[in-house]
C-alpha cells in the first residue's frame, strides 16, 4: 500500500494519520512539494494521496507554482478510485480542485472547538461512527464553497463546511483531527512566534484547554484517521 503524502510546509507532520497509516502497513512516499521536490505525474502508483495543511492559501499559484499540477493529480486520483484525504489548506485544494469558490481571511478558528455531523454524515463509512458533536483542533483563516457534487459532513459555527466527501473516497476536512495532543504541542514549540503574534495568550492557556478537550478530540480524530485508511484499496 503505497501512499502519496503531500506536505506544503515545514513542521507539519501525519500526527494521528501516520499512526493509522503506520498500522496497516503503508509506504509513504513523502513530497515535500513547497521546497521544490516534484509530484507523480499520475496517480497509477500510488494507491491513496494525503495533502496536508500550511501557511499559504489554496489561491497562491505565484508563490507556489506547484498547485495547478497538484489540482490535476487529485482530480486523478479520484478518476482512478483512489483514496485521497485533504487536511485543512488539503481541503481547500480539493474544494478549489472541484470548483468551489475558495474565500481568503475571515474565517479564523484557532484551537479546540466543536464541530457538529450534518445529517448525511449519520451513515458516512469515516464520520459515521462519530458522535454528533465533538471537539476537534482548528488553525485556519480561510475556508470555500461547497463544490457541485460535494456532500458537506460537518459544520462548525463558524464555518459551514468542515467536511465533504467526493465519490467513494476523496474526503476532505477542514479541522485537523490529525492533531493530537502531542502534535499540537510540537506545533506550540515549532510556531511560537508566530503564536504569540497572531494567538495572544496561547502559551498560558495551552495546557488546559489540551486537558479539557484533548482526550475527547485525540480519540475523534484517531477514529477518523483508522476509518479513512479502510478505504484504500491496495
Amino acid at each position: 500500500m503505497r501512499v502519496l503524502v503531500v506536505q506544503n510546509y515545514d513542521k507539519t507532520g501525519l500526527g494521528q494519520v501516520g499512526a493509522a497509516l503506520a498500522e496497516a502497513g503503508a509506504d509513504l512516499d513523502i513530497r515535500e512539494v513547497h521546497r521544490g521536490e516534484p509530484l507523480p505525474i499520475d496517480a497509477s502508483r500510488h494507491a491513496a494521496a494525503v495533502i496536508l495543511g500550511g501557511g499559504q492559501n489554496a489561491l497562491d499559484d505565484d508563490a507556489y507554482p506547484y498547485i495547478p499540477a497538484l489540482l490535476e493529480l487529485l482530480r486523478d486520483f479520484e478518476r482512478r478510485d483512489r483514496a485521497v484525504l485533504g487536511i485543512c489548506l488539503g481541503s481547500q485544494l480539493l474544494a478549489r480542485a472541484y470548483g468551489g469558490r475558495n474565500q481568503i481571511g475571515g474565517a479564523t478558528e484557532f484551537g479546540w472547538h466543536q464541530v457538529g455531523l450534518t445529517a448525511e454524515a449519520k451513515d458516512d463509512p469515516v464520520l459515521g461512527g462519530l458522535p454528533e458533536s465533538f471537539p476537534i483542533f482548528q488553525w485556519h483563516d480561510d475556508t470555500f464553497s461547497l463544490p457541485d457534487g460535494a456532500v458537506r459532513l460537518a459544520s462548525s459555527a463558524t464555518v459551514a463546511n468542515q467536511a465533504f466527501r467526493i465519490g467513494r473516497a476523496t474526503y476532505a476536512t477542514q479541522f485537523h483531527f490529525e492533531a493530537d495532543r502531542a502534535l499540537v504541542g510540537e506545533w506550540s514549540t515549532g510556531f511560537a512566534d508566530v503564536l504569540a503574534t497572531r494567538q495572544p495568550g496561547w502559551a498560558a492557556r495551552h495546557q488546559s484547554e489540551a486537558a479539557r478537550h484533548g482526550p475527547q478530540a485525540d480519540a475523534a480524530g484517531l477514529a477518523i484517521a483508522r476509518a479513512w485508511v479502510r478505504l484504500i484499496r491496495a
